[in-house]
C-alpha cells in the first residue's frame, strides 16, 4: 500500500521530469509500468484510492497470507491497459538461488509484474519460462544497479521503504542479503534520492487497503518530493 506514496511523488515530478527509462520493484513495478506508459498523476493516485485495491490484499491462511488471484487479475488488467512509451524494466529474484534478474521491454509479461510483487510467504512465487521468481525488493528496494546497467547516468530514486516496517521482515531481508547475490550500484551514477519524511506506517497498514491512509500517503509523497527536488 505504500505505493500510494510513490504515486504522490509522481504528482510532484511529472511536470518537471521526462524519464528516459523507468524501473520498479514490488509495488513500484505496477506504478512504474503505468508511469512509463504516460499515465496522469491524478489517475495513478485515484487507482490507489479505488476500493478494488482491497481485493488484492484479500487474506487467507494457507499456504500464503494473501490470495494471489486478485493480484494476478490486477496485473493482467494493468498490462493490457497500458503500453510503455519509454523503456520499462523490473527486477525480480530467482528462487531458490536468490539471484537478481532484470526484465525489460519486450521480455515483459503480466506474470513478471506479478512476480515483482510476490513477497515471500505473503504471496507465492511466480513461474515464468521454467524459473520461479519473487519480489525484486527482497535483495534491495532501490534497483539502482539496474538503472546503471540500462545506461542511466542520473537516477531519481523513489525509496518508499528505507526501513522495513517489521523486525521480522528486516531479519528475513537481512538473511536473504547474506545468502543471495545482491547487486550494488556502480560508482559514477548520480542519484537524487526521495524518501518519506517519516515512517509511513505499520506492517499491517502496508498490507491492508485503507482509503484515508492512501490519501494521506499520496499527499505526503508529493510534499516529500517537492522538498527533495528543491533542496
Amino acid at each position: 500500500m505504500f505505493g500510494a506514496w510513490q504515486a504522490g511523488v509522481w504528482r510532484a515530478l511529472a511536470s518537471r521530469l521526462r524519464p528516459d527509462l523507468v524501473i520498479g520493484s514490488s509495488a513500484g513495478a505496477l506504478n512504474g509500468w503505468a508511469i512509463a506508459s504516460g499515465v496522469a498523476p491524478d489517475e495513478l493516485i485515484q487507482a490507489w484510492l479505488d476500493p478494488a485495491v482491497a481485493d488484492v490484499n484479500r487474506p487467507r491462511f494457507f499456504p500464503t497470507f494473501l490470495d494471489p488471484k486478485p493480484l494476478r487479475r490486477t496485473a493482467r488488467e494493468l498490462f493490457d491497459r497500458y503500453r510503455p512509451r519509454v523503456t520499462f524494466a523490473t527486477t525480480l529474484v530467482e528462487v531458490p538461488r536468490l539471484r537478481p534478474r532484470l526484465v525489460r521491454d519486450t521480455e515483459m509479461t503480466w506474470r513478471h509484474l506479478v512476480g515483482a510483487c510476490s513477497i515471500p510467504v505473503v504471496l507465492p512465487p511466480v513461474r515464468v519460462d521454467g524459473h520461479w521468481y519473487v519480489d525484486g525488493g527482497l535483495l534491495g528496494t532501490l534497483p539502482l544497479w539496474a538503472a546503471a546497467e540500462l545506461g542511466a547516468t542520473h537516477a531519481v530514486a523513489v525509496d518508499a521503504l528505507p526501513m522495513m516496517p517489521s523486525r521480522v521482515v528486516r531479519a528475513a531481508a537481512g538473511m536473504a542479503h547474506r545468502l543471495g547475490s545482491p547487486r550494488r550500484p556502480p560508482e559514477g551514477l548520480t542519484v537524487t534520492l526521495i524518501r518519506p519524511s517519516s515512517a509511513l506506517g505499520t506492517l499491517r497498514e502496508a498490507v491492508y487497503w485503507n482509503p484515508a491512509n492512501a490519501r494521506r500517503w499520496a499527499e505526503s509523497g508529493e510534499r516529500d518530493a517537492e522538498r527533495s527536488i528543491t533542496m
